[in-house]
């Protein structure tokens, strides 16, 4: 895992500008849109039953974020997830706040079943999703991702996908191989959605990348590197969302070679 992989990946990325369609929470629309845009990608935010299945066949990737649930985008997230699989589109799950409610932990256990390529979640909802032990506060972890490995490793081998779970340090897993990402800074935990957006940019990288377990982890640098060089300039959560935007565009080979920590 080298910077200069990662590197080829966003060129790709932006080469192609992928059309990545979310089904994601009223939230966070704004943010991972722009983040999307910011690193190269076209996002699109697709959530009705009547369209998600046509919108589907022509993106290059699905992100489904449990986020702000409602029946009617259960059911256009199942029908954009089976379209997807059909179609042969890559998809990754964010099971927000899962283990929080029976309706939340059972609308992520249905989507579960239909085999995403990737999830993509905190520690505690990785946890519940692999049917350890877990509280939540919310959507927010109440366990630390060290703690959460075991239930990730356990979690991609009985799906056959990739898990990535973020947290002070982010782990990617085939159930197998495991990629440990070093980067991100503590600011980011005090804007919303950075989860949100880690999940997007998932889905942004695994339109270009064959391989999902590289491309989460490339994902998961990119945003802690941008969040790290956001940190440097940033006076506080508002600015810094700003200057994340600016260093999503702005991240080049030197800056990843000069932070990347993966091992």
């Amino acid at each position: 895992m080298s910077h200069a992989a990662i590197w080829d990946s966003i060129c790709r990325l932006r080469a192609t500008a992928p059309l990545v369609h979310n089904i994601t929470n009223y939230v966070v629309m704004n943010n991972t849109a722009n983040a999307l845009l910011a690193i190269g990608a076209a996002p699109a935010m697709i959530h009705a039953a009547e369209e998600v299945e046509d919108f589907v066949a022509i993106s290059g990737a699905l992100v489904v974020n449990l986020g702000t649930l409602s029946p009617a985008w259960v059911a256009g997230m199942r029908l954009a997830a089976l379209r997807a699989n059909a179609a042969g589109v890559p998809w990754v799950l964010d099971p927000v706040g899962m283990g929080a409610t029976r309706y939340r932990s059972q609308v992520a256990a249905d989507l579960m079943a239909l085999k995403p390529g990737a999830v993509r979640g905190n520690a505690s909802e990785i946890m519940a999703l692999a049917g350890a032990n877990a509280t939540t506060r919310g959507v927010d972890s109440t366990a630390s991702s060290d703690d959460g490995l075991h239930a990730a490793r356990a979690l991609a081998a009985v799906t056959g996908g990739v898990v990535a779970m973020t947290g002070k340090t982010d782990y990617v897993t085939d159930g197998t191989k495991v990629r440990a990402v070093h980067n991100g800074d503590a600011l980011m935990a005090r804007v919303t959605g950075m989860g949100c957006t880690a999940t997007a940019l998932t889905g942004a990288f695994m339109a270009i990348e064959a391989d999902a377990l590289l491309a989460a982890t490339h994902a998961l640098v990119v945003l802690g590197v941008a969040g790290e060089m956001a940190a440097e300039k940033a006076a506080g959560p508002g600015s810094f969302q700003m200057h994340l935007l600016d260093a999503l565009h702005a991240l080049d080979e030197a800056a990843l070679q000069k932070r990347a920590r993966v091992e």
